[in-house]
C-alpha cells in the first residue's frame, strides 16, 4: 500500500500526562510500516464530561504510514491497552492515554469500528488548535481547511499551550 499521512489526536489526564503522551509517541514510532514526522505543542484543556476530572493534555502526531485504516486503528488500540487504559470504559471518563485517528489522507471512512474523519474533531479546539500547529489540511467531508473550522467552532475552550514539548525519539 502507498504511504498516506495520517494524523492522530493524543490526550491524557491521569497521572504523568506528559509521560503519557510522550510514551504514545514513543509507541506511535515504533509501528511497523509507520514513521512520525510531526508532533504538535501540547496544550492543556478542561475536560469533557465530569468537571472533577484533572485537565487534559492534548496535542496530534503528524505520520506517513503504509497501514490501512483498520491496521492503523488496531495498533492505536494496542497502544492505549498497553499504556493502560482498560477496553471498556465509560464516555469522557479519565484515562492514561487516548488515541483517535482524526484524518488519513483524503480518505472518508464510516463502519461500525471506524470514522474517518473523526466525527468531532471539528467541533472540539483541542484537536483543531493543535493540528494547526503541524497543517492546514482541507476536512474530507466538510471541504473546508482546518483553520476556517477553527474560526466557526463554537467550542468555548481555550486550549493553553504548554512550553514542554514532545519529541520524535528515533529507535
Amino acid at each position: 500500500m502507498e504511504s498516506v499521512t495520517a494524523y492522530i489526536g493524543i490526550g491524557s489526564n491521569v497521572g504523568d500526562r506528559f509521560a503519557w503522551l510522550q510514551e504514545a509517541v514513543d509507541h506511535l514510532a515504533r509501528l511497523p510500516a509507520t514513521a512520525v514526522t510531526g508532533i504538535s505543542g501540547v496544550y492543556m484543556t478542561e475536560p469533557f464530561g465530569d468537571p472533577d476530572q484533572e485537565r487534559y493534555f492534548n496535542a496530534v502526531v503528524e505520520v506517513q504510514t503504509s497501514l490501512d485504516p483498520a491496521g492503523l486503528r488496531t495498533n492505536c488500540k494496542a497502544i492505549e491497552h498497553e499504556l493502560g487504559r482498560p477496553d471498556q470504559y465509560k464516555r469522557w471518563s479519565p484515562r492514561t492515554i487516548d488515541l483517535d485517528i482524526l484524518l488519513y489522507g483524503d480518505r472518508c471512512i464510516e463502519s461500525d469500528l471506524l470514522v474517518i474523519p473523526h466525527a468531532e474533531m471539528h467541533r472540539r479546539k483541542f484537536v483543531l488548535v493543535p493540528l494547526l500547529d503541524l497543517a492546514n489540511p482541507i476536512h474530507p467531508r466538510l471541504h473546508r481547511p482546518i483553520a476556517e473550522l477553527l474560526k466557526s467552532c463554537e467550542d468555548l475552550s481555550v486550549p493553553v499551550r504548554l512550553l514542554e514539548q514532545l519529541k520524535i525519539n528515533r529507535i
